[in-house]
């Protein structure tokens, strides 16, 4: 007569010794040490950016928080490497809009970045800027850097952090509005491409802009245009694309942070709303920008409804682009 009691009994106090525990790990977050996966090399700007808000993060919670490089495969090393993270809000990726893009480019992905990461917060947008080799294309604007390239079909190479990234966006919406050839190299990631180029192994690129404005400053590279619908105050004598003449043109992309999927959401609530503290603060919206940031925010749910809208939007581009799956 006991036994079924006895049972009942000790499943209750199961459930309430698993409830207690799950309550007080979310009490508790974070206890230890905190990763921020970076998909590409050191030196770009979505490192930049990750280490700014990983250096907040860290004294906001009193834990310690590394931000480990982990690239290639156009972020899906990376982004891979999260998702199959045990889900307890202790290792991050910090990523680019890829995220919508990856698994329409990539056939052979073993993950699906949509549904193995859970969004967390949209961190900041970034336009990207259209620099040269000063030494390898004497162009001085985009009227005679258009007129270069129709003249020399496949002669100019620029370079991207991987295919469906936002350089390579960017300069194949370039070339479609301009009816124009270039050859694309495709690199893990944005910073040696960007030293590629100044070593003029490259001629071109459409580079995010914290890390090519200080070479643009500082005469090593050459910028034609922004990629965005305003003047950069870091350039602010660089027009944009459409003020140079490609009537409409506008590439913004975003970065942001997200977890492994089954991330609980209170934890995921916990991280979203200290985020939000830190790019409310001025000193951190300076910093974001001064290296060409604009900061960004908003809720969980903003950030998953922008990554599931932009899927549909640039599933269509990459077949208007002939952009190739791999």
């Amino acid at each position: 007569m006991n036994t079924p009691i006895r049972i009942c009994a000790l499943t209750l106090l199961s459930i309430s010794i698993s409830f207690s525990c799950s309550a007080q790990t979310v009490n508790d977050y974070p206890s230890k040490a905190l990763q921020i996966v970076v998909p590409f090399p050191p030196g770009g700007s979505i490192d930049m950016a990750a280490r700014l808000v990983g250096q907040n993060l860290s004294e906001a919670f009193n834990q310690p928080v590394v931000v480990s490089n982990r690239p290639g495969a156009s972020g899906n090393i990376g982004m891979e490497y999260v998702a199959r993270s045990h889900p307890d809000g202790y290792t991050l990726v910090f990523a680019p809009f890829s995220v919508a893009t990856a698994s329409q480019l990539f056939l052979k992905l073993h993950f699906d970045p949509i549904k193995d990461l859970k969004p967390i917060i949209r961190v900041a947008d970034q336009p990207n800027v259209l620099v040269v080799n000063p030494d390898k294309v004497k162009a001085n604007n985009v009227k005679d850097f258009v007129a270069y390239l129709k003249a020399n079909p496949d002669k100019i190479s620029f370079g991207t952090s991987g295919i469906g990234n936002p350089q390579d966006f960017s300069a194949r919406t370039f070339m479609v509005a301009t009816g124009t050839q270039m050859l694309n190299v495709a690199y893990k990631g944005g910073a040696p491409a960007l030293s590629d180029l100044m070593g003029g192994h490259i001629d071109v690129m459409f580079e995010t802009s914290p890390t090519a404005v200080p070479y643009v400053q500082s005469g090593k590279l050459k910028a034609l245009g922004v990629t965005s619908d305003k003047r950069l105050p870091t350039l602010p004598d660089v027009p944009t694309l459409d003020e140079a003449g490609i009537s409409g043109y506008k590439a913004i992309y975003w970065m942001g942070l997200l977890a492994p999927a089954k991330t609980p959401d209170s934890i995921i609530e916990k991280l979203n709303k200290e985020i939000q503290h830190i790019l409310a603060k001025k000193e951190v919206r300076k910093q974001l920008e001064d290296i060409s940031l604009y900061p960004a925010g908003g809720s969980p749910e903003d950030f998953k409804k922008l990554i599931e809208d932009e899927s549909v939007i640039y599933a269509k581009l990459i077949k208007e682009l002939n952009i190739p799956q791999q």
